[in-house]
């Protein structure tokens, strides 16, 4: 299991002490937490403690950001994120985190945990105790409370002495304004005033450098001063540090455009990173162009306020919950949730039709990235307008369910429909992305009733499209239930009679993939074989790759069956590179038993056994023992005993088991270059 600690963006200063003792502690303690005031370094702290310490862990350290969820309903979706587990099973998400991390040795850093303390206390008191080779390492502006934790507070840079604090102004500002040098006497006096008046915290040193590009180090000085001296009579009771990073923010909020501030107050309904495109469609209107909200990017990211993460951005939490208490001065808090929700369905009736077409890996890659922002519109959705929920979990819930998300996919489309229970295209296709959800997760018996209910409920209202879609669940259910003769009945019936163009629409290419899956495990594998090469083709010059991926799967099993065991390493390898492509973990765990499937047929057991040991470590991330299709366990099962006729029982298990405990990563990009 690699480790996923952020990358520093910008220099680091100082904290050497803090560091030291982290790294004594986290020899001794089993939960640390590092609290303190927003704006005071915890994470870039906790970021540099963990790479010194990842040594020790020969599971690495898995970072997760809780900083973007809003409420505790995320919170197990981002910790198995973090750690690289995609459950497919029915199982409570703690219940199967509990289970994954069990055997673990790693370094586990929850970023960002206060405004989730309690559900971060209870989940980590079950982890601790269920994982003992878990360490865990927390940021937060308050302890957890939980027995056994130690806390240390993280206070801002010294000011005086080593003054780590005008090292990191110093250093900020050459990036503010290459060239300008503040060692020189009087630049140095009035720097030495801004980190005192600042109290050396670090944010507040960022923002106050960010004005640099506008105006001399002496001015700032004498605006904080005065600033500092009005509100020392202001009769406020405020914490000293929280007094100051709130003055310090308030200044810079004033030194903005007044179309900066409204946008500032404006993105503050993102939860998540978010882009160019999607800050224009939810914050433009009245005074604020699409243009006017471009122009005002560019000048919060280059007053510190907005950070550049790729071609997003991110605003960190002490800002956003200033942008949001603004928002609320202006009423417009209903309004922009209103909005932001309605762009996300926009946005989900776009990544549905981009799913059929060339944009299909690039749509999973967005969902990807809109991921806390699509569930904060659904939460706002449920509430304002349940059918629209219905269509925007029902648009994403595929994206969802075939890359780590299943869980959040089951959950949001069963509330949907729950929420709203009169006929429409949209419940019909929330039933059959529920549908979908459910059966990944082995509960064949609810997916077939939600399957039937879906194709009544398409028929009545004449909905050709969820025709297919129903009969494609339908169908699915019956092969995995070891039926394919009912599953080719259901495909044919829904298809209607020759010619038909497959790629008409997503419902109609999965209903042919159907098809041939019945095909295949009817024994009809000439018939199979021609249908899957024609769907292949299709895919390859549509650039559509979830489709092309089980075609290949396919060929690699009809390749297999008909004694062609190197064509069918072949298409297995090329399964692989279209799954890894999407982050389907279930797939890839799928290519891998038939990769080394084909292996074993050609005579290689010790490279079979490294590959089905590489697989048996992908299948843990899901949460299933190799579940497959029914006629590949019959070809696991035989090609596994050839392995072993091979090399010996010994040797095959003792290959097995340390393939097994291969990152999965690091050993499918082996794979993938040819190495097995």
């Amino acid at each position: 299991m690699a480790s996923n600690i952020p990358e520093e963006s910008t220099s680091f200063v100082g904290r050497r002490t803090e560091l030291r003792r982290i790294d004594d502690k986290l020899t001794e303690h089993r939960l640390i937490t590092l609290t303190g005031p927003g704006g005071v370094g915890k994470t870039r702290i906790a970021i540099r403690a963990a790479r010194a310490a990842e040594r020790r862990f020969p599971d690495g350290v898995r970072w997760a950001d809780l900083w973007p969820l809003h409420g505790e309903g995320l919170l197990m979706a981002a910790v198995s994120d973090a750690v690289g587990l995609a459950d497919h099973t029915a199982r409570t998400p703690a219940a199967a985190l509990c289970a994954w991390l069990a055997d673990k040795r790693l370094l586990l850093v929850l970023d960002s945990c206060e405004h989730l303390v309690d559900a971060c206390r209870d989940l980590l008191g079950d982890l601790l105790t269920a994982a003992p080779g878990v360490t865990v390492l927390v940021t937060s502006r308050q302890p957890l409370g939980l027995a056994g934790e130690w806390t240390t507070e993280i206070g801002p840079l010294p000011c005086t002495g080593d003054n780590d604090a005008l090292t990191l102004f110093i250093e900020r500002a050459g990036t503010a304004v290459p060239g300008l040098r503040l060692t020189d006497p009087p630049h140095a006096a009035a720097a030495d005033i801004i980190c005192r008046r600042l109290e050396g915290i670090p944010l507040a040193l960022e923002l106050a450098c960010a004005q640099l590009a506008s105006t001399s180090v002496e001015r700032i000085a004498e605006r904080l001063t005065t600033r500092f001296d009005t509100l020392d009579g202001d009769g406020m009771p405020r914490p000293p540090r929280h007094r100051t990073l709130r003055c310090a923010i308030g200044w810079s909020h004033e030194l903005c455009t007044p179309l900066e501030r409204l946008l500032w107050a404006r993105l503050s309904v993102f939860r998540g990173t978010f882009d160019e495109d999607s800050a224009g469609a939810v914050c433009a209107g009245g005074p604020l162009t699409e243009q006017g909200v471009r122009t005002a990017l560019a000048g919060l990211a280059a007053k510190s306020v907005l950070s550049r993460e790729g071609s997003r951005f991110r605003m960190l939490d002490t800002l956003r919950e200033y942008g949001r208490m603004w928002l609320a001065e202006l009423d417009e808090v209903a309004d922009l949730s209103d909005r932001h929700a309605a762009h996300f369905v926009a946005f989900g009736r776009r990544a549905e039709l981009g799913w059929l077409g060339p944009e299909q890996v690039g749509w999973y890659r967005r969902v990807a990235d809109a991921h806390v922002d699509l569930c904060t519109a659904l939460d706002r959705l449920l509430v304002t307008d349940p059918e629209r929920a219905q269509e925007l979990s029902a648009a994403i819930g595929l994206f969802w369910s075939c890359c780590g998300h299943l869980h959040e996919a089951r959950d949001y489309l069963a509330r949907a429909l729950a929420a709203h229970h009169g006929p429409s295209r949209a419940r019909t296709r929330a039933l059959w992305a529920l549908g979908v959800a459910v059966l990944l997760q082995g509960d064949l018996a609810l997916a077939d009733a939600l399957g039937l209910e879906c194709s009544q409920a398409a028929r009545a209202s004449d909905d050709a499209e969820a025709v297919l879609a129903a009969g494609y669940l339908i169908g699915l259910t019956h092969l995995i239930a070891g039926r394919p003769m009912s599953a080719l009945t259901v495909a044919d019936q829904v298809l209607g009679p020759p010619p038909d163009v497959p790629f008409d629409s997503p419902g109609r290419l999965r209903c042919h993939l159907v098809r041939i899956f019945a095909l295949t495990g009817l024994g009809k594998l000439t018939e199979a074989r021609a249908e899957a090469t024609e769907l292949r083709r299709g895919c390859v010059r549509r650039g559509e790759h979830w489709t092309r991926s089980y075609t290949d799967y396919q060929l690699s099993l009809i390749s297999l069956f008909q004694g062609r065991p190197e064509e069918s390493a072949d298409h297995a390898r090329a399964m692989l590179e279209a799954k890894q492509s999407i982050g389907d973990n279930f797939g890839i765990a799928l290519g891998l038993d038939l990769l080394a499937a084909a292996v074993a047929a050609q005579g290689d057991g010790a490279a079979a056994a490294r590959v089905y040991g590489n697989g048996q470590a992908i299948w843990r991330t899901v949460g299933h023992p190799q579940r497959g299709t029914p006629e590949l366990r019959a070809v696991r099962e035989e090609c596994e005993r050839r392995a072993r006729a091979a090399i010996g029982d010994e040797a095959y298990t003792d290959t097995f088991h340390r393939a097994s405990e291969e990152r999965p990563e690091i050993s499918l990009a082996r794979i993938l270059a040819g190495d097995l």
